[in-house]
């Protein structure tokens, strides 16, 4: 374990140096990331310009403008905190995250239930990774490894952590049944607002003023193994600082349509994207089909 650790902090030693710069020295830096990338390299500056125009076409072209700026500013921070992560210790956690209804999880750990996250690209959700400090369960998120495998092992090195088991999304629907058959509560975690390839099993439904496609994987896996679904809601209450709701979805799936749990979702992550549109990923191609 020893030789492990010692080996990832050579492999990744650029990052490590990183991460030891306190917060208010890397929010510095952010905002010189910010002016590079949203003035000088116009990263995806179309795409995030052209899905806010779509997304809100009662909002002014000024009023456009400052969701725009307001998300890059966003997004560099996350970029410096999901970094952190690496030597950020459990005491600053605290600090820096606050759950404000701790007890829902709670009493679902203490009956038994499995949880799922149904999440989305909102707030940092990066530090969905913490929940094992605060909840004494096992916690897994299932993802798209990176093509990239030097970037891809810095995430996963970030994300496990603090205890988290990273499972590629493949493998997710027998994850699932093993772990109900072990017959513990675990916490899973599964991002739903990425856009569906051409092929996969999509629903679609009415989303920031568009018929957008959801993925149905999660829902249908909802239904047949009967976890809690949750959404995870993040508020930005300051640079770095963040409270987090979680909010239910479905407590028994398997007696809900999975188009139903979608439409919830979809329902929910709107919500949470006109409350504070700046926290979500719109530099993500999220409507590349259309119906």
């Amino acid at each position: 374990m020893m030789k492990k650790k010692t080996s990832s902090r050579i492999k990744y030693f650029p990052f490590y140096v990183i991460s030891l710069i306190p917060m208010p020295i890397l929010f510095f830096f952010s905002d010189i990331l910010y002016v590079l990338v949203y003035g000088v390299f116009k990263y995806r500056r179309q795409v995030v310009n052209d899905n806010l125009k779509k997304s809100f076409p009662q909002k002014t072209p000024t009023e456009i403008r400052k969701i725009e700026k307001d998300f890059y500013r966003h997004f560099c921070d996350i970029m410096f905190e999901s970094i952190k992560t690496l030597t950020i210790n459990k005491r600053s956690i605290r600090k820096h995250l606050r759950i404000e209804n701790p007890g829902l999880i709670e009493a679902y750990i203490k009956s038994r239930k499995n949880i799922l996250l149904y999440t989305a690209h909102q707030g940092n959700w990066e530090w969905l990774i913490f929940l094992p400090l605060y909840f004494p369960c096992q916690a897994n998120t299932f993802y798209k490894p990176l093509a990239n495998r030097y970037f891809d092992g810095l995430v996963k090195l970030i994300r496990e952590r603090f205890g988290v088991n990273c499972i590629e999304s493949e493998k997710g629907y027998r994850t699932f049944i093993g772990l109900r058959q072990e017959d513990k509560p675990v916490i899973n975690c599964i991002i739903g607002d990425q856009s569906p390839t051409g092929n996969a099993t999509k629903h679609w439904c009415g989303f920031l003023n568009r018929e957008t496609a959801f993925f149905t994987g999660a829902a249908k896996i909802a239904k047949k193994t009967d976890p809690v679904v949750l959404f995870p809601l993040f508020r930005k209450v300051g640079r770095g600082h963040y409270e987090l709701q979680f909010q239910v979805i479905s407590d028994s799936p398997s007696q809900r349509k999975s188009d139903e749990i979608v439409e919830q979702y979809a329902a929910k992550l709107e919500n949470a994207v006109t409350e504070s549109p700046e926290l979500w990923l719109w530099s993500h191609r999220r409507w590349k089909l259309s119906s």
